[in-house]
């Protein structure tokens, strides 16, 4: 038995594990590589492994960087059946067709530079019909029910309390007279965070593959998440300017928007208009809407306290859906919030509402998510001036703040309470550290050696390990 480690390995992004029993060839998640974008396109492209040898996939949840590059494995020759929850695989569908509606309009922007230039033009990774043939092979699960993925494979799914429909995978293993029990973290939630439930934590393992993406910060406080977007509001309310967030459209917008709607109902939020300027985002709330299953107490008591019955809403917030509203927000004056797409700024509608307000000092970006190196959110959140945003320079003299107890993920402490908690349910033998910056992994790694972890490594890419 082994695992190999095919993406998030000393990097962020692109979560991929393959699990080798000899019997059953399993692979947990099938995300995008998020970076450089000529080197991302090559590797999302080229599988590192046959698909066709892969039985079944695992899938923690619907984030890109770990659902995001099925429909490719899916178009490569993989057969079997894609694991995960009811709620992820609705998510997958609205996260899936949007990726692809994206790589075709890049890949038409560029070509027409190319066909002018007289180069071979490009195809987009995926298409929605190769989406769709993905979406046909999803198999939904209850969290705790037992089910079997492959042969000599059980498996189990966590609440991992990171988004809506997010998991901890668990694996027992049986091969050739050995027996032996993984556990994958995928993305581990935070304690006390708004709509979800707390993580989970898994029944104990030999070996753990977990993630590290905070593995050397502590978060703020979660209850200091609302008196930032008050302040922030505040700010731009006396300047006249725009609080512009780049918030990933799942996850992060509902959470920043339920924290709105807590200061509007207690009276702390200035009456200023607010956009959620985001389609993938008002399709994902629907499935928020949907899927009360995975709500926490606090959001279901919430709902039932409401004067609307809606804690994703309120008298000035509005949904953007029409491109030509979402133009009409260039041109008017602030104050204002907009809320909006890509969380790194990569793509998508941020970009517009950055190249025309975060250029005054009366304006205040606010980053409520994780940016990985080389992205667009990166180098403002560095203070990189001036930035390119759609071929031209633009100076950003927008106030430029970070919010880290928005985060979803774990941070430091939350990191290895979790970990405590596994080695307490049973004797771990390996630890596998995924899905961080390298000196985050080695931070985290050095704590887990003081409290006595028998074995911790930090994987590099395309490395394989005996269970």
């Amino acid at each position: 038995m082994h695992i190999q480690f095919f993406g998030a390995a000393r990097e962020v992004t692109g979560s991929m594990h393959l699990v080798d029993t000899g019997r059953s060839r399993v692979l947990l998640d099938c995300g995008l590589y998020q970076g450089r974008r000529k080197g991302a396109f090559e590797r999302n492209r080229n599988l590192p492994f046959d698909a066709a040898s892969i039985d079944a996939v695992v899938l923690s949840h619907a984030h890109l960087d770990h659902a995001g590059n099925l429909p490719s494995l899916v178009r490569s020759g993989f057969r079997g059946n894609i694991w995960t929850t009811s709620a992820s695989a609705d998510l997958c569908r609205q996260m899936l067709m949007d990726s692809a509606h994206i790589q075709v309009n890049d890949v038409k922007y560029v070509n027409k530079r190319r066909k002018k230039q007289g180069r071979t033009p490009f195809e987009p990774l995926y298409e929605p019909q190769h989406v769709e043939a993905a979406l046909d092979h999803f198999r939904t699960v209850d969290y705790g029910e037992s089910f079997n993925p492959a042969p000599g494979v059980s498996a189990r799914l966590d609440d991992a309390g990171h988004i809506l429909g997010s998991a901890s995978v668990t694996l027992d293993l049986s091969a050739g007279g050995r027996e032996r029990r993984l556990v994958f973290s995928g993305d581990i939630g935070r304690k006390g965070l708004p709509i979800l439930r707390d993580p989970v934590m898994p029944p104990g393992a030999d070996a753990v593959i977990m993630e590290s993406t905070y593995g050397s910060r502590v978060h703020e406080p979660a209850s200091e998440a609302k008196r930032h977007l008050r302040v922030c509001a505040e700010r731009v309310c006396r300047e006249g300017g725009y609080l512009i967030i780049p918030a990933f459209s799942l996850g992060r917008t509902q959470e920043v928007v339920y924290r709105l709607n807590q200061l509007w109902e207690a009276g702390e939020l200035p009456r200023v208009p607010v956009w959620v300027d985001s389609p993938l985002a008002v399709r994902v709330t629907d499935v928020f809407n949907d899927h009360r299953e995975c709500w926490d107490e606090e959001m279901l008591e919430t709902m039932r306290n409401e004067h609307d019955g809606d804690p994703l809403g309120f008298e000035t917030l509005t949904y953007v859906r029409d491109v030509e509203q979402s133009k009409a927000l260039n041109d008017r004056k602030g104050p204002g919030v907009i809320i909006s797409a890509s969380g790194m700024c990569e793509a998508g509608r941020i970009l517009h509402h950055l190249r025309n307000h975060a250029t005054t000092p009366a304006s205040t970006v606010l980053f409520v998510g994780y940016q990985a190196e080389h992205t667009l959110g990166r180098k403002i959140l560095e203070g990189r001036n001036p930035v390119r945003i759609y071929g031209r320079e633009v100076e950003i003299l927008a106030n430029v703040e970070r919010a880290d107890s928005y985060s979803a993920h774990a941070g430091r402490n939350e990191l290895l309470a979790w970990s405590d908690g596994v080695r307490d349910a049973g004797s771990v033998n390996s630890w596998f550290l995924v899905h961080g910056e390298l000196d985050s992994q080695q931070s985290l790694a050095a704590a887990l050696d003081e409290r006595g972890a028998a074995r911790v490594v930090i994987p590099e890419r395309l490395q394989k390990f005996e269970l």
